[in-house]
């Protein structure tokens, strides 16, 4: 299972406009990368949730069998976290054992391993883990000597008296027994990490194990973190024009310097783009100058972003 159904509030204002899941990611939807990555592991079947503009994530998905997949949805009429979002699934989930893979970042993490580790410890979950990408910034997974989860540290949470060395980065891969979920009540809204698991380690301490790796972690949790790992993808697979989305039209004497922009756009004579996100359908007029920014159409800056207006665009500061 993939969980795409997240309103991607921190993603704000590029998820009003796009389902973080469909975000372009050097010229490919994020979810597809995921199930990309997923079908090159072997893994044939899926289930996606949906909530948060679902068009969307359908739209760039469909039954996924142009990427070798079987793909089936979950619809949230109310968004029910990472927890109750898998329990309302359950029906298509036809398996004892689950992957869980979440929807807003990018890992190589191999799932074949932690599945195997899974099963050779017996756990009823298996966490991957991997060091911290940025320190403060994630909460944490406190592991043992011999690698049982013993705690989670949520982000900001102080970590006196916990030893450094034990305690790592959750990187959105994980395997679970069924059971873990079968036994939640149905549609109630619930997070793994915050309340199941746990709840399921004073029930049953050693539960849940990690399996720590050094596999990558690309993120795109903030417009910030999605600009930058949209970035580092079009330089490591030489795709840079995969910066540039569909219909979108530069003028030869405009620069655009580390510029991610999206579909339908016209950047005017002149312009200079540093560090920026254009959204569909903007034109830059000639000569603008904008820096570290997410330009967006006058009408469609949500009323709760703080935007400076200009002309017809909406400035937001990444």
């Amino acid at each position: 299972m993939v969980l795409t159904a997240g309103v991607g509030a921190r993603l704000r204002p590029l998820s009003y406009l796009r389902a973080k899941a469909a975000l372009p990611v050097a010229g490919v939807p994020l979810i597809s990368r995921i199930l990309e990555r997923l079908r090159a592991q072997d893994i044939r079947n899926a289930v996606l949730n949906l909530h948060h503009r679902p068009e969307d994530v359908a739209a760039a998905v469909g039954d996924a069998s142009d990427l070798g997949l079987r793909v089936r949805y979950s619809w949230e009429p109310r968004l029910l976290g990472s927890a109750g979002g898998v329990r309302r699934a359950l029906p298509l989930l036809d398996a004892e054992h689950l992957v869980i893979i979440n929807g807003d970042s990018l890992t190589d993490l191999d799932v074949r391993t932690v599945w195997d580790a899974h099963f050779r410890s017996g756990a009823a979950v298996t966490l991957g883990l991997a060091p911290f990408p940025t320190p403060g910034r994630y909460g944490g997974v406190v592991v043992s000597a011999d690698g049982l989860v013993t705690a989670f540290r949520r982000r900001g949470e102080p970590d006196a008296g916990l030893d450094a060395a034990h305690v790592w980065h959750f990187i959105g891969v994980q395997v679970v027994d069924r059971a873990v979920f079968a036994s939640m009540p149905e549609d109630t809204p619930l997070e793994t990490v915050r309340d199941l698991y746990p709840a399921l380690l004073r029930k049953v301490p050693g539960a849940i194990r990690g399996f720590v790796s050094d596999a990558s972690f690309l993120d795109t949790g903030t417009a910030s973190d999605y600009l930058a790992t949209s970035l580092a993808l079009a330089a490591a697979e030489g795709r840079q024009r995969a910066l540039i989305g569909r219909g979108s039209h530069l003028d030869p004497s405009a620069s655009l310097v580390d510029t991610l922009v999206w579909d339908g756009v016209v950047v005017g004579p002149d312009c200079r783009l540093t560090r920026c996100i254009v959204t569909d359908g903007v034109t830059v007029p000639a000569g603008s100058r904008y820096e570290s920014c997410i330009l967006m159409r006058r009408h469609d800056c949500p009323g709760d972003v703080k935007a400076c207006i200009d002309g017809e665009l909406g400035v937001v500061g990444l």
